[in-house]
């Protein structure tokens, strides 16, 4: 499975034998048995290349849970104390939640390896539900997944730019981060519910974006935490837009049946006595059981403008609080 997945991946024999460190032959006998063992096609020519068929690609989408559940019960067998915890993180919330929660942790358990990817809010639940990471902090994760908030910790969205400008919300370009974001996607909601459209200008990652707004190049939508420390500084100010603050808090995500370091983990990120002010709060929604759960509430939904938008007209709108 593991030749399969790197195939499927590279979309190559060649690259894929490259990265497993293995002959051509072998890997393309490797994937030719496994079709020999399902009946079914699941590679084919492409080009110069290859491609995954439609057989391919659900048979890939197994591969990834079955080995993300094969690592997960390795690490299962072990004492949680001296296995392993793979977190996933949205990228402000690793610059200025998380961190401050991992050096008690790796402090309080030192023999537990620790893993960290950050990406987009999407792919972090994709991995998570093909449990190739053990617990993800971003915003909610989509409904009808399996998956499981375990905590939360309140968070605002509130809107900054560069002080000393004029920031007319209908005119002033709204700087944005990659497809993938879920706060591209409330900003694009706002936007809509606000019923204008102003010139949005994308550029990728939270850095940039910050360090757009503070050299004046247009106004973004943001996180409180990744923005107290330029605000007390001066270096932003913070824009009264109808209908913000936006009330967006931080959510602890695992799958259904969570490996016992990233039980661990939740314990300690919502113990007061242990990380202070930084604690997160245990959802309440099950009476009973170390780690309760709740339901996931949807995101608002991905925005089909492109990342030029032009300013429009009409009266602003505040948008409903999330649930």
């Amino acid at each position: 499975m593991e030749t399969f997945l790197a195939v499927a991946r590279h979309n190559s024999i060649r690259r894929a034998a490259a990265q497993l460190h293995i002959t051509e032959a072998a890997a393309s006998a490797a994937v030719a048995h496994i079709e020999k063992q399902l009946g079914a096609k699941l590679i084919a020519k492409s080009g110069r290349g290859i491609a995954l068929t439609e057989a391919g690609r659900v048979y890939a989408e197994y591969c990834r849970s079955i080995l993300g559940l094969m690592k997960e019960a390795h690490a299962a067998v072990r004492r949680a104390e001296t296995g392993r915890l793979r977190i996933g993180v949205v990228a402000t919330a690793g610059e200025y939640v998380l961190l401050r929660l991992l050096v008690s942790f790796r402090d309080r358990y030192p023999e537990i390896e620790l893993g960290l990817s950050i990406h987009p809010r999407d792919l972090l639940f994709i991995e998570l539900q093909h449990h190739e990471t053990d617990l993800v902090i971003a915003g909610r994760p989509p409904r009808d997944t399996g998956l499981v908030v375990r905590a939360r910790r309140p968070s605002r969205l509130v809107v900054v730019g560069a002080p000393g400008r004029s920031h007319d919300p209908r005119t002033t370009t709204w700087l944005l981060r990659g497809p993938g974001s879920g706060t591209r996607d409330t900003t694009l909601a706002l936007l809509d519910r606000l019923q204008i459209r102003p010139p949005a200008l994308t550029l990728g990652t939270h850095g940039a974006v910050l360090a757009a707004a503070r050299e004046g190049l247009g106004i973004t939508l943001i996180h409180s935490d990744a923005v107290e420390a330029d605000v007390a500084q001066g270096n932003l100010v913070v824009v009264p837009i109808e209908g913000t603050p936006l009330d967006r808090p931080w959510h602890a995500v695992t799958t259904g049946t969570p490996t016992p370091a990233a039980r661990l983990f939740v314990a300690h990120m919502v113990d007061p006595a242990r990380v202070g002010d930084h604690a997160f709060h245990p959802t309440t929604d099950h009476p009973t059981g170390p780690l309760p759960t709740t339901s996931a509430a949807p995101d608002p939904a991905p925005h089909p403008h492109s990342t030029t938008r032009r300013a429009g007209t009409g009266p602003e709108v505040s948008p409903p609080p999330e649930p």
